[in-house]
């Protein structure tokens, strides 16, 4: 299905253009959407004429043809309602539905291509809530202001028509209705804005609160601290609760005030008519009371409905306006018009690196120079806030430097796409990260039509086929939301499986190990020394049974490097490393 630029698309402050733009590829549909609903309310807008055609068939004693045809035209378009209904739904709703649908697309590529810096910024409930509520908001707008919309345009619209053709002399009262809405509404659509900007950032507030929470329950319910937890989202609870009544508060306000004068107006038409056929003053018939008092009911409830439907869209502009905080985001990873990589050795170059990230005043790396020869297994260590992940992040190009360069192969990363660099690249982090799927597909995830041979022999080769093969589903077993049907050895086997069957030429093993029992750590271990075999392979550990065996281990200390050696070297030479060994 094709997808426009919507990304490069929004446009800031004029959400109203966004949704035109969302909408380019249904207009004509909603066009006739628009024109099968006209057709199927036609009664609402009928009814009071042929009513007061009736009334004075009756009053003035004509032929009696005229009640018939009257009823027969009414019936007919009765009918009309229910297959134009249908055309209206497919038309109208199908487009709303293909926009949230292309909506979601674009926010989910876009959340692709945002850095892991946007990412570890922004919570992913907040994105969750973008992409479901917010959608789902701009989807429910449309489909009711098409309901009520156009519902009450085509009163309006029929009823002025009729109006000016049976009783001229009364539509400038008719036609006051319409400035005394729209200075109403102007009134309300500045403090809605405010008021829906507000309400939405608490339930994106609330929404990371709960995500928080459950993933926060074992260390809960572990300490004690479910009263803690609890009396947390009471707080945002209450703030939720407090930006939505104001928001209700307003709703309602307005709608009362409008209500009052509308139909105020209402009552004025109705005397007006009265009076007018009683006196004789204009050449008005009881038919044209009833009509006209019909009438100014149904334009009335329609003005109302119109009015009614700002709060409404606001919303869905508030909806707009806040996937445009992801539409717009900056953070991007930048790609197009760059080198594709289709060969990787996996010799890479740090010159005089340093990286800092934007809200930071100090460099996480600075002048990082190192030289990495394809096969070579290089080990990172350091203290906490070395600078040992923003050097992997360097080198899986989640991150770019801000001063220096890295080389892939002799070519500086700068001018090669990421994305196609990352086919050769693996990452084994500290927590194995598993979707609720089978095991197989955990493990080929991203790779098509694998053989079962070869998934057996990664798993194999990761020490995992030993607890796989005594599981009644074996690769079919389930593993649960984020693996939680596993043990923590478990999935970090898998991970490594992962890795194994894409064949990488660059590893990154981030604390792979750390989190494992001595037995888990044992397989595990076997497992890599397997996985890193022939392979560059970047290291970050503490343990020293991960790091003695690396080709070279480089020692960080603020971000700097302040020793390279084997592990025997470092020991030797008695600085910082061997100062943390005897430690």
């Amino acid at each position: 299905m094709p997808h426009g630029p919507l990304d490069h698309r929004y446009r800031g402050e004029h959400p109203v253009r966004t949704l035109l733009y969302l909408f380019r590829e249904d207009r004509a549909k909603l066009g006739l959407g628009a024109g099968a609903f006209f057709v199927k309310h036609s009664p609402t807008w009928l009814t009071p004429v042929i009513t007061a055609h009736v009334i004075d068939v009756v009053v003035e004693r004509e032929p009696v043809t005229g009640i018939w045809l009257g009823a027969g035209l009414l019936l007919v378009t009765l009918v009309l309602n229910y297959p134009f209904a249908i055309l209206y739904t497919r038309w109208w709703y199908g487009s709303a539905r293909r926009m949230g649908m292309r909506m979601r697309s674009a926010l989910s590529r876009r959340m692709q291509q945002l850095s892991i810096g946007y990412h570890a910024r922004v919570s992913a409930g907040v994105l969750q809530t973008k992409v479901i509520r917010d959608v789902e908001s701009i989807e429910t707008s449309t489909q009711q202001v098409g309901d009520q919309g156009l519902s009450a345009l085509a009163t309006l619209s029929g009823a002025l028509v009729v109006i000016s053709f049976s009783a001229p002399a009364f539509l400038p009262v008719f036609l006051l209705v319409v400035p005394a809405a729209a200075v109403l509404v102007m009134w309300l659509r500045g403090r809605l804005r405010a008021y829906n900007e507000s309400f939405r950032q608490e339930v994106e507030q609330l929404s990371s609160r709960v995500g928080e929470m459950t993933t926060l329950i074992p260390i809960t319910r572990a300490h004690g601290l479910e009263s803690t937890a609890l009396n947390r989202m009471d707080g945002t609870l209450r703030q939720v609760f407090a930006a939505g009544m104001k928001l209700d508060g307003l709703n309602v306000r307005f709608g009362a005030l409008a209500w009052i004068l509308l139909n105020a107006l209402g009552v004025g038409c109705l005397a007006g008519a009265a009076l007018a056929a009683y006196h004789g003053w204009l050449s008005v018939t009881p038919g044209d009371v009833v009509m006209l008092s019909a009438y100014f009911a149904s334009l009335t409830g329609a003005v109302t409905t119109l009015m009614s439907l700002t709060p409404l869209i606001s919303k869905g502009l508030e909806s707009v306006r806040s996937l445009g905080e992801v539409l717009q985001a900056p953070d991007l990873e930048h790609n197009a018009g760059k080198a594709q990589v289709d060969v990787v050795h996996g010799g890479v170059r740090f010159e005089e690196v340093g990286f800092a990230y934007p809200e930071s005043a100090r460099n996480s790396v600075s002048d990082f120079t190192l030289d990495v020869r394809p096969g070579e297994t290089i080990a990172l260590v350091g203290a906490s806030g070395a600078g040992k992940s923003t050097a992997v992040n360097l080198v899986i190009g989640f991150l770019r430097p801000t001063r220096g360069r890295i080389l892939l192969d002799g070519v500086d990363m700068e001018a090669l796409d990421l994305r196609s660099y990352r086919r050769f690249v693996s990452v084994v982090p500290q927590e194995s990260i598993l979707f609720e799927g089978t095991i197989r597909d955990n493990v080929t995830y991203g790779l098509d039509d694998v053989p079962e041979d070869v998934v057996r022999r990664a798993l194999a080769d990761a020490n995992a086929l030993e607890f796989i093969d005594r599981l009644p589903a074996g690769l079919d077993t389930v593993v649960g939301e984020r693996g939680a049907r596993l043990s923590g050895g478990q999935k970090q086997r898998l991970a490594i499986a992962r890795a194994l069957i894409r064949d990488p030429r660059v590893l990154v093993l981030d604390e792979a190990t750390s989190a494992l029992d001595t037995k888990s750590e044992a397989l595990v271990q076997q497992a890599l020394a397997r996985l890193v075999h022939g392979r560059t392979v970047f290291v970050v550990a503490h343990r020293l049974s991960t790091i003695r065996n690396a080709d070279r281990i480089v020692v960080m200390d603020d971000g700097r490097i302040v020793e390279i050696g084997s592990h025997d070297e470092l020991l030797r030479t008695g600085g910082a490393y061997a100062r943390a060994q005897s430690a």
